[in-house]
């Protein structure tokens, strides 16, 4: 078998997946060997086609198994790449090999920014194969993202907390203002209030007679009774003034 390399570079790191086997046998070996022409041209999907039908010609084919784990890296498959790669672990006692395997788990977890994930699977790399450079440089690598990973989340969490007292100032400056503009419309509430008693007790009191006057409709009566009492003075005089002429007029005959 031999390992050819894909390198996928990450910001100023080469993340070095370790690639697709070369497996030998009929057609099995005709059918990987089509899987890593296709993966080694870039076309990832069809190179899991190809490793797919060969797991499908041989179940127990380690190598097809691991190669279709490295197409799904390929097209970014990540959480489905730690899937193929896990089984493979209970497969296999070779020192190599394993430390390969928690390799490529810890460049698809590294890829996700599953960081503390992928730091934890390049030791258990490193641990199988320690003269591992470029597990070794990952690893110092997924520490770094880490770190700044976490920075990232203190400074978030910092500006949430600062936004939260942010909006509680503001909410405690509204309901401050909102009382203030409702004391504001109570006094002037009041201040209407009064202003229309005093209105209104202005209105009576215009109505009202004071103290030497006296009403329009006394002041009606009082003359229709002047008027009577005239009418009733004139019609005695009238009638003593007939009742004089009568007895003159007797004596003349």
């Amino acid at each position: 078998m031999t390992n050819t390399g894909m390198m996928k570079r990450s910001g100023l790191t080469l993340i070095v997946l370790m690639g697709v086997i070369l497996a030998y046998g009929q057609n099995e070996r005709k059918v990987i060997r089509d899987g890593v022409r296709a993966y080694e041209n870039g076309e990832f999907g069809e190179a899991e086609v190809e490793f797919r039908k060969a797991e499908n010609i041989n179940r127990e084919s380690y190598e097809a198994e691991f190669n279709t784990g490295a197409a799904l890296y390929g097209q970014e498959k990540y959480e489905e790449t730690v899937k193929q790669y896990e089984p493979l672990l209970d497969q296999t006692d070779d020192a190599i090999k394993t430390a390969h395997i928690w390799h490529n788990i810890g460049n698809s977890l590294l890829e996700a920014q599953q960081y503390g994930p992928s730091i934890e699977a390049y030791k258990n790399s490193l641990r199988k194969n320690p003269s591992d450079q470029d597990t070794r440089y990952n690893l110092a690598y997924a520490k770094q993202k880490l770190k700044e990973q976490q920075q990232q989340q203190n400074q978030d969490k910092n500006k949430d907390q600062q936004d939260q007292d942010k909006n509680k100032d503001q909410q405690d400056q509204d309901k401050n203002k909102d009382q203030q503009n409702q004391d504001k419309n109570k006094d002037q509430q009041n201040q209407q209030d009064q202003q229309d008693q005093q209105d209104q007790q202005d209105q009576q009191d215009q109505q009202q007679p004071g103290p030497h006057e006296i009403s329009k409709e006394d002041a009606e009566r009082m003359l229709k009774a002047i008027q009577q009492q005239e009418r009733d003075v004139k019609e005695k005089v009238d009638k003593k003034k007939a009742a004089a002429a009568k007895v003159k007029t007797e004596k003349d005959w």
